[in-house]
């Protein structure tokens, strides 16, 4: 069975969006993408920090899912990273309310020893200094280094970025930071370029519009499924790249065409999520609603065609 090692944040989150408000709840890039992993057959490690206010029923959710939780700080006295925003209307926008640190703000990750040679690297969206850390840690270069990022690295830590971003396989980012990353207006330009700095794949999220994968010369799109309803869209971009890392650490197979799958799979689970506040669907989430969906992509996806 592979092994994922996720490195990202466990945290408070509080939501507002037009259907409601949540006081604070279970949320944090590491959490979302640890969940999705479990969707799949692999062993998965989190390495991230919280505050001794960080409730112990919280933990239970990711250990009864067998969750290696080792790597997870506990500073006593200290508060948990907490994150606090209210949604446009449309829902592709927000306002961050609040952003307190706490203990992230002097975070120093530890890899367990048990997973310093996990297949697959999950990186999380956190400080590029962090996810260097991480690298450095691993006992040798993992199948796969997965990069997650934002804007706010490019305008304070560009350098540090560039650091890390030449030593990952793939990078996932959307479709406003890729522009902003290279000065480019085509995601298909700036894709080239970003491979130019180090990974060998590009994986462009478009929302609800869906995602590009592209590597090389080729590129692969996988739509977004239609939804009834939307309730709450944080957490979806790293539930996606949790199903994606999940996937590819069971395959055991990284390739385009694997890739193509994680994608799929990614996309996948990311409808799920965006269903209820925070977390609250990705706990309860049962294989057969997954694989019924999955069926739906295929269909939302598949056509014949005649030339004449």
């Amino acid at each position: 069975m592979g092994k994922l090692l996720i490195v990202g944040s466990m945290a408070f989150d509080a939501i507002e969006t037009p259907f409601g408000k949540t006081g604070k709840i279970l949320g944090g890039a590491a959490t979302f993408i640890g969940l999705a992993a479990t969707q799949f057959k692999v062993r998965s490690a989190i390495v991230s920090v919280v505050g001794e206010d960080f409730p112990e029923a919280y933990m239970d959710i990711l250990k009864d899912r067998d969750i290696d939780l080792s790597g997870v700080e506990v500073v006593k006295g200290g508060k948990t990273f907490f994150w606090q925003g209210k949604y446009h209307n449309d829902l592709n926008s927000r306002d961050t309310l609040v952003t307190e640190l706490n203990t992230l703000a002097d975070f120093n990750p530890i890899v367990p020893d048990g997973f310093a040679d996990a297949d697959v690297v999950m990186l999380g969206n956190l400080h590029p200094n962090i996810q260097l850390s991480v690298i450095n840690q691993m006992e040798e270069r993992p199948k796969l280094i997965i990069l997650d990022t934002m804007n706010f690295w490019m305008n304070h830590t560009w350098d540090e970025l560039m650091d890390v971003i030449a030593k990952i396989d793939v990078i996932t980012i959307n479709d406003e930071e890729a522009r902003q990353m290279t000065k480019e207006y085509s995601l298909v330009k700036a894709a080239a370029k970003i491979q130019e700095m180090g990974p060998k794949y590009v994986v462009i999220k478009k929302g609800e519009h869906g995602a590009l994968l592209f590597h090389e010369n080729n590129i692969f799109f996988a739509p977004a499924l239609p939804l009834e309803e939307v309730f709450d869209p944080t957490g979806a971009g790293d539930t996606f790249a949790g199903g994606f890392a999940g996937y590819l650490t069971q395959a055991g197979n990284i390739s385009f065409e694997s890739m193509k799958n994680a994608i799929i799979h990614g996309s996948n689970l990311a409808s799920f999520c965006v269903e209820r506040f925070g977390t609250e669907r990705m706990v309860e989430l049962k294989k057969h609603e997954v694989e019924a969906r999955l069926m739906q992509f295929k269909e939302l996806t598949q056509f014949n065609i005649e030339l004449t």
